[in-house]
């Protein structure tokens, strides 16, 4: 598969990120990157458990955060999610529908283990149907 050097970039920070999990609960740590459109940073994410378990946050949840923190609501280029799985492992449902605000159908969603990125899917592919309620 062929990937840019942006995407590529996105991948290590994701992979990087995934170091710095707290999963004492699962041992499933997560990395993730998100690149906004006209923004040149990426945003690196892992996954946080709590005991609450509802107080638990997605390595996807908190990279967009934290670019929308430093930019306002921006639309999202792509997605790159890094785990230890094989096959690899799509976003949760959760984080697809916090995806939906921010990104387009045709937002690419990359999938990665350790090693390298795997699979290319388009959002809509994870979430043909987001909830909206502008829809409605």
């Amino acid at each position: 598969m062929l990937i840019d050097a942006k995407v590529q970039e996105g991948f290590e920070i994701a992979r990087k990120s995934r170091e710095n999990a707290h999963a004492p609960y699962s041992n499933f740590q997560v990395g993730a990157a998100v690149k906004f459109k006209g923004i040149d940073k990426i945003y690196g994410g892992c996954n946080v458990e709590n005991a609450s378990y509802g107080g638990t946050v997605c390595a996807e949840r908190t990279a967009i955060f934290s670019g929308i923190i430093e930019n306002a609501k921006q639309e999202i280029e792509f997605v790159v999610v890094s785990v230890d799985t094989n096959p690899v492992t799509v976003p949760c449902a959760f984080c697809l529908q916090v995806m939906s605000e921010f990104a387009s159908e045709d937002m690419p969603v990359y999938l990665g283990d350790l090693e390298s990125i795997k699979k290319k899917v388009l959002f809509k592919e994870l979430l043909p149907m987001p909830f909206n309620t502008l829809d409605c």
